[in-house]
């Protein structure tokens, strides 16, 4: 697809992607020396989460699910104290009561992540309305997993969304582990009746969408297009952005199935072994928005390598901040927990 974002969109995307792929890959190094509990990564899906938020504006809403990290850095989430509230830190944003499955950052427009399959769809609809109600133009925008589509909530919320005409983008990211995956030791995401997820949304008469989820530019596409249609009819979205799952998902457990990402693997792929090395010269997001920007001039490889030089630098930072943070008071365990 035509690229139509110009030279700071897509250096502004590259940056956040390589922010997600570096913080990610932080967390399983930090995950060996603090065992902070079970993690979900968005390896594999950074082109989607990057990209949604080139769309919007600072006072629009968003919820997600406990995939959330990439969520949350795309939208401008302070990596140190994502650090610190993943180890359970007073630092963190929600001083160390949410951990990594209920991050939450309200500054970023974020109104919760949910930890349930699809809670987060739920709210998005209360959210649409409240905004709808207020006249101000803003939309919600809830992320959430193809497997949220076999829980009858998601349903509910879509059919009042679509009743209702309420600004809600509901983002699918169906990084494709289906029912096959049962027979290869690993489990599905998700097993529905419907042929394809984007038929659903279309029974209720919601407009309907289906991208490749590891295409900037055909997720810039659609999702400008969604939108704008949204902000001028005030009535739903739903797209389904589709990907490719990152091999080291599969496990119950997070591994570097796929090694530390060598941007240079871009242009050459000698860089590369082990047995999962197709899926990142085809699947990859990152490395293909590379290989595609440079292909087109927009950026050369010593910048490439500086901007993500940089990044590294934030992320070591942002462990270290993380570390260092104290421990919260066993005093104030009750703290926030009842109304005063």
């Amino acid at each position: 697809m035509t690229n139509s974002l110009n030279i700071e969109q897509n250096l502004a995307i590259l940056d956040r992607m390589l922010l997600i792929r570096r913080f990610e890959e932080m967390l399983i190094d930090l995950d060996q020396d603090h065992d902070f509990g079970h993690y979900h990564l968005y390896i594999g899906e950074e082109a989607t989460g990057a990209t949604v938020v080139e769309s919007l504006i600072p006072t629009d809403l968003l919820l997600t699910t406990w995939r959330n990290h990439g969520h949350l850095l795309a939208r401008g989430t302070n990596p140190g104290r994502m650090v610190a509230e993943i180890l359970g830190r007073v630092d963190g944003y929600n001083k160390g009561r949410g951990g990594t499955l209920h991050l939450t950052d309200r500054e970023a427009g974020f109104l919760s992540t949910s930890g349930l399959v699809g809670g987060a769809v739920g709210l998005a609809a209360g959210a649409g309305f409240a905004l709808k109600q207020a006249g101000e133009g803003n939309i919600c925008v809830v992320f959430f997993g193809d497997g949220s589509l076999e829980e009858g909530v998601v349903f509910e919320a879509m059919n009042l969304a679509s009743l209702w005409s309420l600004p809600v983008l509901f983002m699918c990211e169906n990084n494709n582990s289906g029912a096959i995956s049962a027979q290869e030791g690993g489990f599905p995401s998700s097993e529905i009746a419907a042929s394809q997820i984007s038929d659903i949304p279309k029974s209720l008469n919601i407009n309907s969408k289906l991208v490749d989820g590891a295409d900037v530019a055909a997720v810039h596409a659609v999702v400008t297009e969604a939108v704008s249609n949204i902000r001028s009819v005030n009535g739903p979205v739903f797209i389904e952005a589709y990907s490719e799952r990152w091999p080291g998902s599969r496990p119950l457990w997070p591994e570097q199935a796929t090694g530390v990402t060598q941007v240079a693997s871009a242009w050459d792929e000698s860089l590369l072994t082990g047995e999962h090395k197709e899926w990142i010269i085809e699947f990859d997001p990152l490395i293909r928005f590379i290989r595609n920007q440079l292909a087109e001039g927009l950026f050369s490889k010593d910048e490439l390598f500086d901007r993500d030089r940089k990044i590294q630098t934030q992320i070591t930072e942002a462990r270290a901040f993380g570390e260092a943070s104290a421990l919260p008071d066993p005093q104030s365990a009750l703290d926030g927990v009842f109304a005063a």
